[in-house]
């Protein structure tokens, strides 16, 4: 039996269009192709900056309650598409069902709060008499949008991380092409569905499907893109600076994300929160929970009932509801994640639960006697395992926190304010969440890291200061 794909189009400055080459979309959980999407040339990327430069011009001339009417206006479509978003989601992705739900409400919120947030762009008056000689002069500075902004976007989260830079683009009136990654295409392509049928000018919004060998360099390259917003890993991003030239640079790149215990904890939260931390999406999250510092003295008891939790969490088939935890995004992937595990276990590391692959399954996977010099323990693992060590107090699980080259976001759970202050003074890290792990997350913080972890902050409020720039005015006064 043949099935019928229906084939999508890539959104190309207001436009659907075909491209003679496709790209299959499959799903990782058996393999199957769900879709194809064009495969773009680099010739397509050029001719999308040549009309986005056009449409820099119409974004600029938007008024703020325009911006505002039609990001709204796309948050409703995907609230009453919601459904249908998040199947399509959660087919093409590693997410289930229930995550994939999860995300679609996240970017419902995301436009939201840019759209809000497009009335907020204020600047400042500015005392220009503090200056001798100046005191018949006075002015004020203003926010101007920065003009084209090309995003590229990771598969782990394929709708809300696409919103987070397409919403804050148009609610500071700038043009934006999106080049989503290749295995996971279809959800972007339904965010600029939803911008369609909001009736956002054309040439403002450019989703470009194709892979990122043939596409990326003309976007990443081109003078009249002014940011290349990007999420993904560091090697990536390493070469993304390199090419880009003089433009600026958001990257939201990987982790390696400490949570410490220590033993006034509330146990039964921390494991849950903890559990949760590692384990969304397969462990594919930047904010993930890699490595668990427990104060020793309740360290055996949290051991048992965090491998008592994984051994409890239901792999399976992503579309029911009843599923904890779905395949990773391809079978190579999980080889790699695999890899890793024993690489660890050759080296010293004993595995408390998991360890166990079946095509782009991976089971969730506690370990314990890590050695420093393993790859597991020092870089990002982006899978479903997670390493538990014994500390004997604070000043031990920073330093150990401290100990790698990246620094995300942190948790610690404790109820002692003081210890929680320390922390927060001392993990050298972009956030730190008390008496939580470090996935928790709202879309309207500050969001990004320090050391590998990234350059500059998402979060839409300060997504837009990434995507503008403030113009200073001065009148000087006749006398």
């Amino acid at each position: 039996m043949t099935t019928h794909l229906k084939g999508q189009k890539m959104y190309l400055a207001g436009e659907w269009v075909n491209s003679e080459k496709v790209i299959e979309v499959r799903d990782p959980q058996d393999n199957r192709i769900i879709d194809t999407v064009p495969a773009a040339a680099a010739e397509d990327m050029l001719k999308c900056v040549e009309e986005a430069k056009e449409g820099a011009k119409i974004a600029a001339a938007m008024p703020v309650h325009q911006r505002m009417a039609v990001i709204n206006a796309a948050a409703d479509y995907i609230e009453k598409n919601s459904e249908r978003y998040a199947r399509t989601l959660a087919s093409e992705s590693s997410k289930t069902i229930r995550e994939a739900g999860k995300e679609v409400g996240r970017a419902i919120q995301t436009l939201r709060i840019s759209a809000e947030e497009a009335r907020r762009i204020n600047g400042e008056t500015i005392s220009f008499d503090q200056s001798p000689g100046s005191e018949n002069r006075v002015g004020y500075f203003y926010r101007f949008p920065i003009g084209i902004i090309g995003a590229i976007t990771p598969f782990n989260d394929p709708l809300n991380l696409v919103a987070h830079k397409v919403g804050p683009a148009i609610a500071s009136g700038n043009a934006i092409i999106v080049k989503p990654a290749t295995v996971t295409p279809l959800s972007a392509l339904l965010l600029a569905e939803a911008f369609a049928h909001a009736e956002l000018p054309m040439k403002v919004l450019s989703v470009i499907t194709g892979h990122g060998s043939e596409i990326g360099d003309a976007l990443v390259t081109h003078p009249a893109v002014r940011m290349i917003s990007f999420t993904g890993g560091v090697e990536a991003a390493e070469e993304i600076a390199r090419k880009a030239g003089l433009k600026k640079l958001g990257m939201e790149l990987g982790s390696n994300s400490p949570v410490i215990v220590l033993s006034d904890a509330d146990l039964e939260d921390a494991i849950e929160s903890s559990v949760s931390g590692a384990f969304w999406a397969a462990g594919q999250n930047c904010l993930g929970v890699q490595r668990i510092y427990i104060q020793e003295g309740v360290f055996e008891a949290f051991k048992e009932k965090f491998v008592g939790r994984a051994t409890d969490y239901l792999v399976g088939d992503k579309q029911s509801e009843l599923t904890d935890m779905g395949p990773l995004i391809t079978e190579k992937e999980a080889i790699r994640v695999e890899k890793l595990v024993n690489e660890a276990v050759k080296k010293g590391a004993k595995i408390l639960t998991g360890g166990e692959r079946d095509g782009a399954f991976y089971s969730p996977t506690v370990l314990i006697d890590v050695p420093e010099n393993c790859t597991i323990a020092r870089e990002e693992i982006f899978g479903p395992v997670v390493l538990l060590y014994p500390v004997a107090d604070l000043e031990e699980a920073i330093h150990l926190s401290n100990n790698v080259n990246y620094g995300l976001q942190a948790g610690i759970f404790t109820k002692n304010i003081d210890l929680a202050h320390k922390a927060i003074a001392k993990l050298d890290v972009g956030g730190i969440m008390v008496n939580d792990s470090s996935d928790f997350r709202i879309d309207a913080m500050p969001f990004g890291g320090v050391k590998q972890s990234g350059l500059g902050r998402e979060g839409i409020k300060f997504s837009i200061q990434e995507m503008t720039e403030p113009k200073v005015v001065c009148f000087k006064l006749s006398n």
